[in-house]
């Protein structure tokens, strides 16, 4: 039987709605035979999340998902395995997490010029932590009663083409890049089809990529078809590029996507750990 794991979760410590712990055992009781903890610009999730793996018997690896300047954004992963070197990347995300809160703040001013009254306080109730994402305006703005669907919530309100939609600093895709590298970890493009690139533009894109120190792709993604999972794998051999999979799962905020089936045909074999972590011992 194939041991199945999934390298690309998110907990409350970003925009997710499980507690890392919750994850933890969620993915356990799930059957799966390792996680990644990949939040949003942070990794402060992490030991909580290693604990628990620790206490239940399932293997949990640091991870982080850090978004760059692209159009459209462009989501670098990064995955640890020297103990506690994943500590380093949180000093250097400063900056970015600031932006982040200061894009909430125009938000909610925003969503109260529009009518729609909104506090910080009513968010961090909702995200169970400090860090507000816009996954916790949407279930808000569900909650009040002003849209009915997560989907409707960003197409009207926080969407690129929202009304309350604000972009907010970023780094440069090579900066996200050499964080990772320079914290000891491996970075690997997170979903690359949702870039909506052509097969020979996206080609390029990851020649670019790979001199700026890109070390994978993620190839098994719960959004990709048939089609475009063949490409990307096609490309990470032309490229010599690790290949990642992962869920994107994000629990009640995405509920239509579970931790390790994605939409319930995701597999991601643990042979795909093994050579990220034999990528990092021969770095």
């Amino acid at each position: 039987m194939t041991e199945i794991i999934d390298l690309h979760t998110h907990s409350t410590a970003s925009d997710g709605s499980m507690s890392p712990a919750q994850l933890v055992r969620h993915a356990k009781d799930k059957g799966l035979t390792a996680v990644a903890l990949t939040d949003h610009d942070t990794v402060e999730g992490i030991s909580e999340a290693l604990d628990e793996g620790n206490k239940i018997g399932i293997e949990v690896i640091p991870g982080i998902e850090i978004s760059t300047n692209y159009k459209p954004e462009m989501h670098i992963l990064g995955y640890f395995f020297d103990n506690e070197r994943y500590l380093n990347v949180q000093k250097e995300l400063t900056e970015v997490r600031k932006g982040r809160e200061n894009r909430n703040y125009k938000i909610i001013n925003r969503l109260n010029e529009l009518g729609i009254p909104v506090t910080e306080e009513e968010l961090k109730e909702i995200s169970l932590s400090d860090t507000i994402g816009r996954p916790h305006f949407a279930r808000l703005l569900i909650e009040k009663g002003y849209v009915k669907t997560m989907q409707e919530a960003f197409d009207k309100y926080l969407g690129k083409d929202g009304l309350a939609y604000f972009k907010r600093q970023e780094l440069e895709p090579i900066d996200g890049i050499n964080l990772i590298k320079k914290a000891g970890g491996i970075p690997v493009l997170a979903h690359p089809a949702l870039l909506k690139m052509n097969y020979n533009d996206l080609d390029k894109l990851l020649m670019e990529l790979k001199e700026y120190g890109l070390s994978g792709i993620e190839a098994i993604y719960s959004e990709n078809s048939k089609e475009e999972t063949g490409n990307l794998l096609r490309l990470a051999i032309k490229h010599e590029l690790l290949v990642t999979g992962g869920s994107d799962f994000h629990g009640t905020y995405k509920n239509e996507i579970e931790i390790g089936i994605g939409r319930g045909n995701l597999n991601v074999p643990y042979e795909l750990l093994e050579k990220l972590k034999s990528a990092k011992l021969s770095v």
